[in-house]
C-alpha cells in the first residue's frame, strides 16, 4: 500500500456512501421516468420500460456507472484498483438483485415490493462496499481491471439490445403484461 492510505480510505469511504444514495436516489426516480418521458424510445435503453426483472437491474447499473464517472477525477491517484474496483462494484449489483430475487421469489412463491425495494438496496450496498474494498486493498494487475472495464461495457450493450430485442424467458418478460422488451 502507498503511504498515507488511512487518509484514502476515509476519502474513498465518503464517496462509496455518497455514491450508494446517489445510486438509491437516481435508480428510484429512473423506475419512472420511461413513462414520465413519454416512452421516448431513445431513453429506453437506459430506464426501465417494464416491469420484469432485466428492466430492473437497469435502475442499478447506469446510476452506479454515472457514479463511477463523476467520482474518477477526484479519486484516480488517491486509491489502488479504480477500474477494478468500479466495475466490479457496478456488476455486482445487477447480480445481487437477480440472485436475491430469483432466491426469494423461490422460497415466497411471489414476489413482494417490500423484498423488491429491500433487493435493490442490498444489491446497492453490496455493490459500494466491494467497491471500496477494492479501491482501498492492495493494487492488483491493470489487465484485471481492464477485463472488468470490457465487461461493463458488454453489459451496457446488452442492456441496450435485450431493451428492443429480449429473449423470451423469464427474465426479461414483463409480469403484469406479459409482453418482453420495449416493442412486444
Amino acid at each position: 500500500m502507498r503511504p498515507g492510505i488511512e487518509a484514502d480510505k476515509r476519502g474513498a469511504a465518503a464517496w462509496e456512501f455518497a455514491g450508494l444514495l446517489f445510486i438509491l436516489v437516481l435508480g428510484s426516480a429512473a423506475h419512472f421516468a420511461f413513462a414520465l418521458s413519454g416512452e421516448f424510445p431513445p431513453l429506453a435503453p437506459l430506464l426501465a420500460v417494464n416491469e420484469s426483472v432485466w428492466e430492473h437491474l437497469k435502475l442499478a447499473f447506469w446510476p452506479a456507472l454515472l457514479w463511477a464517472v463523476l467520482e474518477r477525477q477526484p479519486l484516480v491517484g488517491r486509491v489502488n484498483n479504480f477500474l477494478l474496483a468500479k466495475s466490479t462494484g457496478i456488476l455486482l449489483m445487477p447480480i445481487t438483485i437477480v440472485v436475491l430475487f430469483y432466491s426469494y421469489t423461490s422460497i415466497l412463491g411471489d414476489n413482494l415490493l417490500a423484498l423488491d425495494i429491500a433487493s435493490f438496496v442490498i444489491a446497492i450496498v453490496v455493490g459500494q462496499y466491494v467497491s471500496y474494498r477494492l479501491l482501498t486493498g492492495n493494487e492488483r494487475n491493470l489487465a484485471a481491471g481492464r477485463l472488468a472495464v470490457v465487461v461493463v461495457i458488454l453489459a451496457a450493450v446488452s442492456f441496450a439490445v435485450f431493451t428492443f430485442a429480449p429473449p423470451h424467458i423469464g427474465l426479461f418478460m414483463d409480469g403484469p403484461s406479459g409482453h418482453f422488451g420495449i416493442l412486444s
